[in-house]
């Protein structure tokens, strides 16, 4: 295959190049040589393996190379367009205790704001200010002109129709503000009122609609900058922006849409206002569509959680004598991604752990008489049994997942495969260092053992006092005085005596999902 020079040695995945623990990049573009060119390359053992022309060396998976292109979900290509009737069964919803309790359903909560728009948290506490831990429960509260959060009531003397009693057609709140918060909640503390109903439309797909049927009316939209502005006593606020954003590939990206919050537009000649008014006012019709608004009463306890770049959102006309209070904070897009993009990728690693655990996991042990499963298990449940911490109960399970990919029958070809430290690189992606730094520690913590107390060789097993003449044999008393003046050396050491004891045939085993929950719990997948 034919590859861009520059862009393969920019993407070079070695530690000269990219940061173990961070993977990022430890050059600068400049750095690298006019002419840069490809004297050899070779393929093998699922890897390509690269020779530059300033003598660099790279070697790439070749999976890397399969991987699909990852942009930030934030276009209509990573949505899921939808009509009201998608969701006569039910809105996206879960309750909030359930929420708080199970990752898994955050991330079902999480992904359906990401590609649906919204979601509805049901049983969030009637208590004033429970947005606000609703908000924080994924990432942070944009504070604004109207707080860190505000009320949806009729006011007295309201500076914004939102807080009166009038309909609210569909539209974007703060259009003009930039950045405009890209998330808003609102949480329903009351709503007795005759009327008052909330509604909903995809802004995306409407858009996209007015694609299809009229794409000179789209094009308009997309590059006419529009005034937006709110001004009280002591506020000013605007924005130039089109209705409609897209990005560099023309996909949209952004609806701003806001009636009550348009300036004048000026500077423009009367026939692009013309232009303008005729596409601005069939995008508008398009919005009202029966077919696209979404229709839905919020209760006492219900927590709306919704895109306020993509979806537009309405409100029917209410009894003013009735009682109808919200409450409602800002957020944004970018850390709910984080967040979810967060949980997925340790639910996957647990995923990843189990099934390593089942699989490879039933094979040999370095000649011992337990599988490599079986001595992890037994050395998790030794330091349970002992009482010990968490993370300590982690690293003993976790010691040896550097043998896993077949590393272990290197060392015991009298090679030493460091699977100490290749297991803690892999584990830190995911676990602190109390967890990581004992399994980084743990070969050491063999040799020093053998170094400072003489009997603890001697009951080593055979294949055991083999690899540690693989793996250095014992320390000197200058590495013995080194090793136990290092952080994290006594964990280490308590994880090795578990070690050594976990090669037990008859023991009985745990489960690796037994361990699973405290996994979580260090993963953070515990709320």
């Amino acid at each position: 295959m034919s590859l861009s020079p520059y862009w393969l040695r920019d993407n070079c995945p070695c530690a000269e190049c990219r940061d173990p623990r961070t993977g990022q990049k430890l050059f600068q573009i400049t750095d690298l040589p006019d002419g840069l060119a490809v004297t050899e390359r070779s393929e093998a053992e699922g890897h390509l393996t690269v020779l530059w022309s300033d003598g660099h060396r790279s070697r790439y998976a070749t999976e890397w190379f399969e991987q699909a292109a990852e942009g930030d979900g934030r276009t209509e290509e990573g949505k899921r367009l939808w009509v009201a009737a998608d969701f006569a069964r039910g809105l996206p919803e879960a309750d909030w205790s359930a929420y708080l309790a199970d990752p898994a359903e955050r991330v079902a909560v999480l992904g359906a704001v990401r590609r649906s728009g919204f979601a509805v948290l049901r049983g969030v506490p009637v208590a004033e200010g429970e947005v606000l831990a609703v908000a924080r429960s994924f990432g942070y509260v944009r504070e604004t002109n109207y707080g860190e959060l505000f009320d949806v009531r009729v006011e007295p003397q309201a500076n914004n129709l939102a807080f009166t009693n009038v309909a609210i057609a569909p539209h974007t709140d703060n259009p003009y503000r930039d950045p405009v918060p890209t998330l808003q909640l609102l949480h329903c503390l009351r709503n007795e009122a005759e009327g008052g109903d909330s509604g909903l439309v995809d802004g995306f797909k409407a858009a996209a609609l007015l694609r299809e049927e009229s794409p000179e009316d789209f094009a308009v939209l997309t590059r006419t900058p529009v005034p937006f502005a709110f001004r009280d006593r002591g506020t000013d606020l605007r924005a130039e922006v089109p209705l409609i954003g897209v990005d560099a590939l023309g996909r949209i990206r952004e609806v701003r849409f806001n009636n009550r919050s348009i300036g004048t537009l000026r500077g423009l000649a009367t026939a692009e206002l013309d232009a303008f008014y005729a596409a601005y006012r069939r995008f508008a019709a398009i919005t009202l569509r029966p077919e696209l608004q979404l229709e839905f009463r919020l209760s006492p306890g219900d927590c709306l959680i919704f895109d306020n770049v993509r979806l537009l959102h309405a409100r029917t006309a209410f009894e003013q004598q009735g009682g109808r209070h919200l409450q409602g904070c800002y957020a944004d897009l970018d850390t709910l991604a984080s967040t979810l993009a967060v949980l997925e990728r340790r639910l996957a690693v647990l995923d990843t752990l189990a099934g390593l655990f089942e699989g490879e996991g039933a094979g040999e042990y370095l000649g011992e008489d337990v599988t490599m499963a079986q001595h992890m298990l037994q050395a998790g449940a030794l330091a349970e049994a002992d009482g010990a911490p968490e993370h300590l109960v982690a690293a003993s399970l976790l010691h040896d997942v550097g043998h896993f990919g077949g590393s272990g029958l290197e060392l015991m070809r009298g090679n030493d495969n460091r699977h100490s430290h290749t297991g803690a690189d892999w584990l830190s992606r995911h676990f602190g260092p109390e967890v990581t730094e004992p399994i980084r520690l743990h070969v050491a913590a063999k040799r020093y053992l053998c170094a400072v107390e003489p009997a603890y060789r001697a009951g080593l097993s055979e294949a055991s006092e083999y690899t540690l003449r693989v793996q250095g044999g014992p320390m000197s008393p200058a590495e013995a005085a080194e090793f136990a003046a290092r952080p994290g050396a006594a964990d280490a050491v308590t994880v090795r005596r578990w070690d050594d004891r976990a090669k037990d045939s008859a023991a009985r085993t745990p489960s690796f999902e037994h361990f699973r929950p405290l996994l979580g719990r260090l993963l953070g997948l515990d709320g």
